[in-house]
Protein backbone atom coordinates (compact mmCIF):
# COMPACT_ATOMS: atom_id res chain seq x y z
CA UNK A 1 0.00 0.00 0.00
CA UNK A 2 1.51 3.34 -1.03
CA UNK A 3 0.43 5.94 1.50
CA UNK A 4 -0.64 9.42 0.37
CA UNK A 5 2.33 11.78 0.11
CA UNK A 6 2.36 15.44 1.16
CA UNK A 7 2.35 16.38 -2.53
CA UNK A 8 -0.78 14.25 -3.10
CA UNK A 9 -2.51 15.88 -0.10
CA UNK A 10 -1.64 19.33 -1.51
CA UNK A 11 -2.92 18.29 -4.95
CA UNK A 12 -6.16 17.12 -3.31
CA UNK A 13 -6.49 20.50 -1.56
CA UNK A 14 -6.19 22.29 -4.93
CA UNK A 15 -8.60 19.83 -6.61
CA UNK A 16 -11.36 20.32 -4.05
CA UNK A 17 -10.74 24.05 -3.41
CA UNK A 18 -13.52 25.32 -5.77
CA UNK A 19 -16.11 23.19 -3.94
CA UNK A 20 -15.23 23.06 -0.23
CA UNK A 21 -15.03 25.71 2.47
CA UNK A 22 -11.70 26.53 4.09
CA UNK A 23 -13.14 26.27 7.57
CA UNK A 24 -12.15 28.61 10.42
CA UNK A 25 -9.95 27.77 13.40
CA UNK A 26 -11.62 29.09 16.56
CA UNK A 27 -10.39 29.48 20.13
CA UNK A 28 -12.25 29.97 23.40
CA UNK A 29 -10.63 31.33 26.55
CA UNK A 30 -13.30 29.81 28.79
CA UNK A 31 -12.65 26.29 27.48
CA UNK A 32 -8.88 26.89 27.71
CA UNK A 33 -9.24 27.83 31.39
CA UNK A 34 -11.48 24.84 32.01
CA UNK A 35 -8.69 22.40 31.07
CA UNK A 36 -5.61 24.65 31.55
CA UNK A 37 -4.48 24.19 27.94
CA UNK A 38 -4.49 26.14 24.65
CA UNK A 39 -7.11 24.69 22.31
CA UNK A 40 -7.48 25.43 18.58
CA UNK A 41 -10.69 24.08 17.04
CA UNK A 42 -10.70 23.35 13.28
CA UNK A 43 -14.41 23.78 12.58
CA UNK A 44 -15.51 21.21 10.01
CA UNK A 45 -19.04 21.66 11.39
CA UNK A 46 -19.01 24.69 9.05
CA UNK A 47 -18.07 22.52 6.05
CA UNK A 48 -20.62 21.89 3.29
CA UNK A 49 -23.01 19.08 4.30
CA UNK A 50 -21.94 19.94 7.85
CA UNK A 51 -18.97 17.58 8.07
CA UNK A 52 -15.37 16.86 7.02
CA UNK A 53 -16.69 13.96 4.89
CA UNK A 54 -17.32 16.37 2.02
CA UNK A 55 -13.55 16.77 1.55
CA UNK A 56 -12.93 13.06 0.95
CA UNK A 57 -16.06 12.53 -1.15
CA UNK A 58 -15.23 15.50 -3.37
CA UNK A 59 -11.63 14.35 -3.81
CA UNK A 60 -12.80 10.83 -4.71
CA UNK A 61 -15.41 11.97 -7.24
CA UNK A 62 -13.14 14.55 -8.90
CA UNK A 63 -10.28 12.01 -9.13
CA UNK A 64 -12.33 9.65 -11.36
CA UNK A 65 -11.71 9.54 -15.08
CA UNK A 66 -14.67 10.37 -17.32
CA UNK A 67 -15.01 6.65 -18.11
CA UNK A 68 -15.06 5.72 -14.39
CA UNK A 69 -17.51 8.49 -13.54
CA UNK A 70 -19.83 7.87 -16.47
CA UNK A 71 -22.07 5.30 -14.75
CA UNK A 72 -22.20 7.22 -11.48
CA UNK A 73 -21.06 6.33 -7.96
CA UNK A 74 -22.62 4.43 -5.08
CA UNK A 75 -22.06 3.80 -1.40
CA UNK A 76 -23.83 2.51 1.70
CA UNK A 77 -24.06 4.97 4.55
CA UNK A 78 -26.63 6.32 6.96
CA UNK A 79 -24.58 9.33 7.92
CA UNK A 80 -22.51 12.22 6.67
CA UNK A 81 -20.74 10.27 3.89
CA UNK A 82 -24.11 9.63 2.23
CA UNK A 83 -24.87 13.33 1.93
CA UNK A 84 -21.27 14.20 1.05
CA UNK A 85 -21.10 11.74 -1.85
CA UNK A 86 -24.51 12.81 -3.16
CA UNK A 87 -23.45 16.48 -3.31
CA UNK A 88 -19.99 15.69 -4.72
CA UNK A 89 -21.60 13.63 -7.51
CA UNK A 90 -24.15 16.36 -8.26
CA UNK A 91 -21.33 18.92 -8.46
CA UNK A 92 -19.66 16.77 -11.12
CA UNK A 93 -22.95 16.16 -12.93
CA UNK A 94 -23.08 12.40 -12.36
CA UNK A 95 -25.58 10.04 -10.67
CA UNK A 96 -25.20 8.79 -7.11
CA UNK A 97 -26.93 5.76 -5.59
CA UNK A 98 -26.97 5.80 -1.79
CA UNK A 99 -27.97 2.64 0.07
CA UNK A 100 -29.37 3.57 3.49
CA UNK A 101 -30.95 1.47 6.25
CA UNK A 102 -34.72 1.96 6.43
CA UNK A 103 -34.20 3.02 10.07
CA UNK A 104 -32.03 6.01 9.06
CA UNK A 105 -33.21 9.38 10.36
CA UNK A 106 -35.71 11.02 8.04
CA UNK A 107 -33.66 14.21 8.05
CA UNK A 108 -30.66 12.29 6.67
CA UNK A 109 -32.67 10.55 3.95
CA UNK A 110 -34.17 13.91 2.96
CA UNK A 111 -30.69 15.44 3.02
CA UNK A 112 -29.31 12.90 0.56
CA UNK A 113 -32.29 13.43 -1.76
CA UNK A 114 -31.88 17.20 -1.45
CA UNK A 115 -28.28 16.90 -2.63
CA UNK A 116 -29.41 14.93 -5.69
CA UNK A 117 -28.72 11.36 -4.56
CA UNK A 118 -30.99 8.42 -5.34
CA UNK A 119 -31.81 6.68 -2.04
CA UNK A 120 -32.27 2.91 -1.93
CA UNK A 121 -33.52 1.67 1.45
CA UNK A 122 -32.54 -1.71 2.89
CA UNK A 123 -32.74 -3.64 6.16
CA UNK A 124 -30.52 -2.22 8.95
CA UNK A 125 -27.83 -4.92 8.79
CA UNK A 126 -24.34 -4.86 7.30
CA UNK A 127 -25.21 -7.88 5.13
CA UNK A 128 -28.26 -6.08 3.70
CA UNK A 129 -26.25 -2.93 3.03
CA UNK A 130 -23.48 -4.85 1.26
CA UNK A 131 -25.75 -7.11 -0.80
CA UNK A 132 -27.99 -4.21 -1.85
CA UNK A 133 -24.90 -2.23 -2.80
CA UNK A 134 -23.60 -5.15 -4.88
CA UNK A 135 -26.99 -5.39 -6.67
CA UNK A 136 -26.97 -1.67 -7.50
CA UNK A 137 -23.39 -1.85 -8.81
CA UNK A 138 -24.37 -4.81 -11.01
CA UNK A 139 -27.49 -3.10 -12.37
CA UNK A 140 -26.06 0.38 -12.94
CA UNK A 141 -22.30 -0.07 -13.32
CA UNK A 142 -21.84 2.61 -10.65
CA UNK A 143 -18.44 2.74 -8.94
CA UNK A 144 -18.43 1.98 -5.19
CA UNK A 145 -16.83 4.66 -2.98
CA UNK A 146 -16.07 3.37 0.52
CA UNK A 147 -16.79 5.88 3.33
CA UNK A 148 -13.31 5.63 4.88
CA UNK A 149 -11.24 2.60 3.79
CA UNK A 150 -10.07 4.24 0.58
CA UNK A 151 -6.78 6.06 0.01
CA UNK A 152 -8.34 8.80 -2.15
CA UNK A 153 -10.93 9.47 0.57
CA UNK A 154 -8.19 9.55 3.24
CA UNK A 155 -6.15 11.99 1.12
CA UNK A 156 -9.16 14.30 0.91
CA UNK A 157 -9.80 14.11 4.66
CA UNK A 158 -6.13 14.99 5.28
CA UNK A 159 -6.72 18.46 3.83
CA UNK A 160 -8.45 19.57 7.06
CA UNK A 161 -5.27 18.93 9.09
CA UNK A 162 -3.20 20.42 6.26
CA UNK A 163 -5.12 23.70 6.72
CA UNK A 164 -4.90 23.51 10.52
CA UNK A 165 -1.13 22.96 10.51
CA UNK A 166 -0.63 25.78 7.98
CA UNK A 167 -2.65 28.18 10.12
CA UNK A 168 -1.51 27.29 13.66
CA UNK A 169 2.18 26.68 14.29
CA UNK A 170 3.92 24.82 17.12
CA UNK A 171 1.04 22.53 18.04
CA UNK A 172 2.17 19.90 20.53
CA UNK A 173 -0.86 17.66 19.93
CA UNK A 174 -3.47 17.30 17.20
CA UNK A 175 -6.63 15.39 18.14
CA UNK A 176 -9.40 13.83 16.07
CA UNK A 177 -12.23 11.43 16.89
CA UNK A 178 -11.95 7.88 15.51
CA UNK A 179 -14.67 5.67 14.04
CA UNK A 180 -13.68 4.08 10.75
CA UNK A 181 -10.41 5.98 10.84
CA UNK A 182 -10.50 7.94 7.56
CA UNK A 183 -10.24 11.35 9.24
CA UNK A 184 -7.71 10.12 11.79
CA UNK A 185 -5.46 8.51 9.14
CA UNK A 186 -5.46 11.65 7.02
CA UNK A 187 -4.89 13.87 10.07
CA UNK A 188 -1.95 11.73 11.20
CA UNK A 189 -0.29 11.81 7.75
CA UNK A 190 -0.70 15.55 7.17
CA UNK A 191 0.51 16.36 10.68
CA UNK A 192 3.54 14.07 10.38
CA UNK A 193 4.58 15.75 7.12
CA UNK A 194 4.10 19.33 8.32
CA UNK A 195 5.03 19.10 12.00
CA UNK A 196 6.92 15.89 12.72
CA UNK A 197 7.28 16.54 16.46
CA UNK A 198 3.52 17.01 16.97
CA UNK A 199 1.75 14.04 18.56
CA UNK A 200 -1.49 12.81 16.99
CA UNK A 201 -3.91 11.49 19.61
CA UNK A 202 -7.30 9.99 18.78
CA UNK A 203 -10.33 10.06 21.05
CA UNK A 204 -13.02 7.40 21.16
CA UNK A 205 -16.12 6.72 23.29
CA UNK A 206 -15.55 4.13 26.06
CA UNK A 207 -18.77 2.47 24.91
CA UNK A 208 -17.37 1.99 21.37
CA UNK A 209 -13.69 1.48 22.07
CA UNK A 210 -12.74 -1.03 19.35
CA UNK A 211 -10.04 1.26 17.88
CA UNK A 212 -8.57 1.77 21.36
CA UNK A 213 -8.49 -1.99 21.99
CA UNK A 214 -7.08 -2.67 18.53
CA UNK A 215 -4.38 -0.03 19.00
CA UNK A 216 -3.37 -1.25 22.46
CA UNK A 217 -3.34 -4.95 21.54
CA UNK A 218 -1.69 -4.48 18.13
CA UNK A 219 -4.31 -6.60 16.37
CA UNK A 220 -7.67 -5.68 14.87
CA UNK A 221 -10.71 -5.79 17.18
CA UNK A 222 -14.11 -5.29 15.57
CA UNK A 223 -16.89 -3.11 16.92
CA UNK A 224 -19.68 -5.21 18.46
CA UNK A 225 -23.02 -3.62 19.35
CA UNK A 226 -21.60 -0.30 20.54
CA UNK A 227 -24.06 1.96 22.37
CA UNK A 228 -22.84 5.52 22.34
CA UNK A 229 -24.38 8.90 21.76
CA UNK A 230 -21.51 9.52 19.30
CA UNK A 231 -23.32 7.82 16.43
CA UNK A 232 -20.72 8.84 13.86
CA UNK A 233 -18.12 6.62 15.58
CA UNK A 234 -19.89 3.24 15.53
CA UNK A 235 -17.88 1.66 12.71
CA UNK A 236 -14.68 -0.34 13.05
CA UNK A 237 -11.39 0.71 11.50
CA UNK A 238 -10.58 -0.82 8.11
CA UNK A 239 -7.87 -2.80 6.34
CA UNK A 240 -6.27 0.44 5.14
CA UNK A 241 -6.96 2.73 8.09
CA UNK A 242 -5.92 0.41 10.95
CA UNK A 243 -2.29 -0.06 9.76
CA UNK A 244 -1.99 3.71 9.16
CA UNK A 245 -3.29 4.40 12.67
CA UNK A 246 -0.89 1.82 14.15
CA UNK A 247 2.06 3.45 12.41
CA UNK A 248 1.35 7.18 12.60
CA UNK A 249 -0.89 7.79 15.65
CA UNK A 250 0.76 8.36 19.04
CA UNK A 251 -2.10 7.24 21.28
CA UNK A 252 -5.85 6.67 21.55
CA UNK A 253 -7.74 7.80 24.66
CA UNK A 254 -11.33 7.02 25.63
CA UNK A 255 -14.10 9.11 27.13
CA UNK A 256 -17.33 8.38 29.02
CA UNK A 257 -20.76 9.28 27.68
CA UNK A 258 -21.12 11.78 30.53
CA UNK A 259 -18.03 13.72 29.43
CA UNK A 260 -19.03 13.60 25.74
CA UNK A 261 -22.31 15.31 26.67
CA UNK A 262 -20.49 17.78 28.96
CA UNK A 263 -18.03 18.68 26.19
CA UNK A 264 -20.82 19.11 23.66
CA UNK A 265 -22.78 21.32 26.04
CA UNK A 266 -19.76 23.49 26.97
CA UNK A 267 -18.99 23.99 23.27
CA UNK A 268 -22.56 25.01 22.45
CA UNK A 269 -22.80 27.32 25.47
CA UNK A 270 -19.35 28.91 25.43
CA UNK A 271 -18.30 28.88 21.76
CA UNK A 272 -21.84 29.42 20.42
CA UNK A 273 -21.38 26.76 17.74
CA UNK A 274 -23.38 23.61 17.03
CA UNK A 275 -21.34 20.41 17.08
CA UNK A 276 -22.54 16.81 16.96
CA UNK A 277 -21.74 14.32 19.74
CA UNK A 278 -18.93 12.64 17.74
CA UNK A 279 -17.22 16.02 17.43
CA UNK A 280 -17.31 16.51 21.20
CA UNK A 281 -15.32 13.33 21.86
CA UNK A 282 -11.79 14.88 21.70
CA UNK A 283 -12.64 17.78 24.02
CA UNK A 284 -14.49 15.31 26.26
CA UNK A 285 -11.32 13.21 26.45
CA UNK A 286 -9.33 16.29 27.49
CA UNK A 287 -11.91 17.05 30.21
CA UNK A 288 -11.56 13.47 31.43
CA UNK A 289 -7.74 13.32 31.28
CA UNK A 290 -6.78 16.88 32.23
CA UNK A 291 -3.39 16.03 33.71
CA UNK A 292 -2.28 14.41 30.40
CA UNK A 293 -3.11 17.56 28.43
CA UNK A 294 -2.36 20.33 30.95
CA UNK A 295 -0.35 23.24 29.52
CA UNK A 296 -0.31 21.88 25.95
CA UNK A 297 -1.07 23.59 22.62
CA UNK A 298 -3.69 21.30 21.09
CA UNK A 299 -5.38 21.37 17.70
CA UNK A 300 -8.77 19.63 17.60
CA UNK A 301 -10.61 18.63 14.43
CA UNK A 302 -14.34 19.26 15.03
CA UNK A 303 -15.64 16.62 12.64
CA UNK A 304 -19.20 17.85 12.07
CA UNK A 305 -22.33 19.60 13.24
CA UNK A 306 -25.22 17.43 12.10
CA UNK A 307 -27.48 16.93 15.10
CA UNK A 308 -31.09 15.88 15.50
CA UNK A 309 -32.50 19.01 17.17
CA UNK A 310 -35.52 17.04 18.38
CA UNK A 311 -33.29 14.59 20.25
CA UNK A 312 -30.58 16.53 22.08
CA UNK A 313 -28.72 14.75 24.92
CA UNK A 314 -29.67 17.20 27.66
Amino acid sequence: MSIPTLEEIRQAALRIKPFVHRTPVLTCQTLNRMVDAELFFKCENFQKVGAFKFRGATNAVLSLTDAEAGKGVCTHSSGNHAQALALAATNRGIKSYIIMPRTAARVKIDGVKGYGGEVILCEPTLHARESTSADIQKKTGALFIHPYDNLIIITGQATAALELNEEVKNLEIVMAPVGGGGLLSGTALATRYLSSTTQVIAAEPKEADDAYRSFKSGSFVSSENPTTIADGLLTSTGEITFPLIQKYVTDIVTVTEENIVAAMKHTWERMKIIIEPSSAVPFGAILENRSQFKGKRIGIIISGGNVDLANLPW
